[in-house]
C-alpha cells in the first residue's frame, strides 16, 4: 500500500469533542471573535450520540454563556424540586442523611435542573451552527499532526478500512484538520489527550487520575410513583467499606427516572463486577419502589474522571490545550463536571482569542485563567474528599466529609491519589467473590439486553479499535494472577475467555469490539495497562437516542 494522499482543511480553531466543553468553547470564541472560522469534529454519529450523564446542571457556566437560556427553549425544564441522601447499611436498610446546606453546600441542588446531557448538547450544537461554527459529527481524531514540536492538528480516521487493515472497496482517507489551534475536548480519557500528555509530558508533577465507572439505565415509570424534579443518591450496600460508590434516580419529563450507578475503578478485589453491582443496588427497597411497574428504554456507561484538584495535568502545550473532562474538571462531590466543564470551555476561548493576538505559539495565559477562576477554587475546596475515601474507607471518610465541607476545605494538608486504578487490584486467591444472582429481567438484567438498548452500530469487518500491546502478557498475568478482570469491568460484554475448561487448552482471550459502548474502563483498569483502546471508525459505537 502506497503512501496515502490526505486533503487537507484550514481553520483558525480546530476542536476536538462535541460535549457540553468543546461547544461551550466553540460559541464563546464566536462571541468574542466572529471572524474565526472554527471547526468541531465529533467521532459519535451526531452530537449527543456518545453522551452519558446522569444527569443534574447547575446553570452557573451556562447563565455566563447564553443568559437568555431558557427563552431560547434549552432542554432544562425541570428544576430540582426535592433530594433525599440515604446511607444503605445493607440490602433491606436505609438511613435518611439530612442535607444541612450550612455543612454541606456541595449535595445541594436547589437552583439546578434535571435533564438529558445528550439533549443538552444537541441545543447547544444548534446554537453554535446559527453562528456559522462548522460541525462534523462522525468524524473521529485518530492521530496528532505534530510539526516542530507543535500541534499542528488532527487527522480524522481512515473509513472502509478491512479487518486486516487493508483498504477495502469503500475506502476513503482520512482528512488533515490544520489549525492555528486545536482544543481537546475529548472527554475522560480520549484517545489523543492520552497521546498529548504523553508526548508533552503533561502528567509530570501531578498525581495519577482515579477513575470512575458510570452507568446509567433510563426508566419510564407509572405516572403514581413519579415525582417531577425529586433526586436521590445513596451510597453502601452493596459496596464494602474499602470501595467507593454509590446510586443516583433523577425524576425528570414525562414519567422518567435516570437511574445510575459510580464505582470507582480503585476498587481492589479483581472478583467485582460493576455492572452486576448496579444490578444489586436496584433491588434495594428505596430504588425498587421506584422503579417496579416501570419499563427499562436505554442504558449507557462511561468512564469519568474523579482525581479532581490534584490530578489537574499541565493544560497547555504549543499549539493547543485540554478542556472538560479531558482535562478533568469533574467535582465529584457535587457529582456533576457540565458546569466547569462549559467554563473551562469559555476560559479557553479567552486565552485563544488574547494568544492569536500576541501570536504566541502556547497559549499559557489559558492556565493563569482557570487557576484564577471559580472552577479552581470550587475543586480546590473539595480536594480532599474523594481521596478520603480510599485512605480511611467509606464510613470513617464520610464523618472526615462533614468536617472538610463545614471547614470548606481550609485545612493545612492534601490528601494524595498514590497509586493508578490498574496498580490497585489484588490477586484472585486474595479475593471474595460477590454473589450475584441471575436476572430477572423485570428489574434485573444481562450484559447482553443491555447492550441492545446502547443502539451500538460498529461495521464487523472495520479493524479491531481494542488492542493487546503485548497478547502473551493476557495468560501469565490477566488470567494467571487476575482470572481475567476484563470479563467483568467491562459493562458490554466486549471480553471473554473461550477454552476455559477445556482439557489440554490453554484459555484465550476473546474481543468482541462489535459490543464496544467506547466506556474507556478498559483502557483504565487492565493491571498491566496492556490494553489499548483507538478509535474507531467515524460514526461507530453507541446511538444513545434522546433523554440518556
Amino acid at each position: 500500500m502506497g503512501e496515502v494522499v490526505r486533503e487537507q482543511m484550514e481553520f483558525d480553531i480546530l476542536i476536538v469533542g462535541g460535549g457540553p466543553a468543546g461547544l461551550s468553547a466553540a460559541i464563546r470564541l464566536k462571541q468574542l471573535l466572529p471572524s474565526l472560522e472554527i471547526c468541531l469534529i465529533e467521532k459519535a454519529s451526531e452530537i449527543g450520540a456518545h453522551i452519558v450523564s446522569g444527569v443534574v446542571i447547575e446553570p452557573t457556566a451556562l447563565n455566563e454563556l447564553i443568559p437568555d437560556w431558557q427563552q431560547k427553549n434549552a432542554p432544562l425544564d425541570t428544576s430540582v424540586q426535592h433530594e433525599a441522601f440515604f446511607y444503605l447499611p445493607n440490602e433491606d436498610k436505609s438511613i435518611n442523611i439530612p442535607i444541612i446546606k450550612s455543612i454541606m453546600p456541595q449535595m445541594d441542588n436547589e437552583g439546578n435542573y434535571v435533564g438529558s446531557l445528550g439533549d443538552f448538547c444537541r441545543w447547544l450544537a444548534a446554537e453554535a451552527e446559527a453562528m456559522d461554527i462548522q460541525i462534523f459529527p462522525g468524524f473521529a481524531g485518530s492521530d496528532l499532526i505534530i510539526e516542530n514540536n507543535r500541534v499542528m492538528g488532527v487527522v480524522t480516521g481512515d473509513m472502509g478500512l478491512e479487518k486486516d487493515g487493508s483498504q477495502g472497496g469503500n475506502y476513503v482517507p482520512g482528512m488533515e484538520l490544520r489549525a492555528k489551534y486545536t482544543l481537546f475536548a475529548e472527554g475522560c480519557r480520549g484517545s489523543l489527550s492520552k497521546k498529548l500528555m504523553g508526548f508533552f509530558n503533561l502528567r509530570q508533577g501531578v498525581d495519577p487520575q482515579t477513575y470512575g465507572i458510570g452507568i446509567k439505565e433510563l426508566w419510564e415509570i407509572p405516572q403514581e410513583k413519579f415525582s417531577a424534579g425529586y433526586i436521590q443518591h445513596s451510597f453502601g450496600w452493596p459496596l464494602d467499606n474499602r470501595t467507593y460508590g454509590g446510586s443516583w434516580l433523577y425524576h425528570f419529563g414525562s414519567n422518567l427516572v435516570s437511574c445510575g450507578f459510580v464505582l470507582g475503578l480503585d476498587y481492589e478485589n479483581t472478583w467485582l463486577s460493576p455492572f452486576d453491582e448496579m444490578q444489586r443496588v436496584k433491588k434495594h427497597p428505596i430504588i425498587r419502589k421506584y422503579l417496579e411497574g416501570g419499563r427499562r428504554i436505554g442504558y449507557s456507561a462511561r468512564a469519568l474522571s474523579e482525581g479532581g484538584y490534584q490530578s489537574i495535568p499541565k493544560l497547555t502545550f504549543p499549539g493547543g490545550l485540554l478542556i472538560g473532562d479531558a482535562a478533568g474538571f469533574l467535582n465529584v462531590p457535587k457529582i456533576k463536571g457540565t458546569h466547569t466543564a462549559m467554563k473551562s470551555g469559555m476560559i479557553a476561548a479567552e486565552s485563544i482569542v488574547e494568544a492569536l493576538n500576541t501570536q504566541q505559539a502556547e497559549p499559557m495565559i489559558y492556565q493563569f485563567r482557570i487557576r484564577k477562576s471559580w472552577v479552581y477554587d470550587e475543586l480546590y475546596q473539595v480536594r480532599n474528599i474523594r481521596p478520603a475515601f480510599a485512605k480511611f474507607g467509606a464510613k470513617f471518610a464520610t464523618l472526615y466529609t462533614g468536617f472538610d465541607s463545614l471547614v470548606r476545605g481550609k485545612v493545612p494538608w492534601t490528601f494524595r491519589h498514590r497509586l493508578a486504578d490498574n496498580d490497585k487490584l489484588k490477586a484472585a486467591s486474595l479475593c471474595v467473590k460477590p454473589d450475584y444472582p441471575k436476572p430477572d429481567d423485570k428489574l434485573t438484567f444481562s450484559r447482553e439486553s443491555s447492550v441492545f438498548l446502547a443502539n451500538i452500530d460498529h461495521r464487523d469487518d472495520q479493524p479491531v479499535h481494542l488492542k493487546l500491546k503485548n497478547p502473551s502478557i493476557w495468560k501469565t498475568v490477566n488470567w494467571d494472577i487476575f482470572k481475567a478482570p476484563e470479563t467483568r469491568y467491562c459493562p458490554a460484554g466486549v471480553y471473554e475467555v473461550v477454552d476455559a475448561h477445556h482439557e489440554n487448552q490453554e484459555p484465550k482471550l476473546q474481543i468482541n469490539a462489535q459490543n464496544c459502548i467506547h466506556c474507556k474502563t478498559c483502557d483504565i483498569k487492565d493491571p498491566t495497562q496492556n490494553i489499548d483502546w483507538e478509535t474507531p471508525e467515524g460514526g461507530s459505537g453507541p446511538n444513545y437516542s434522546g433523554g440518556m
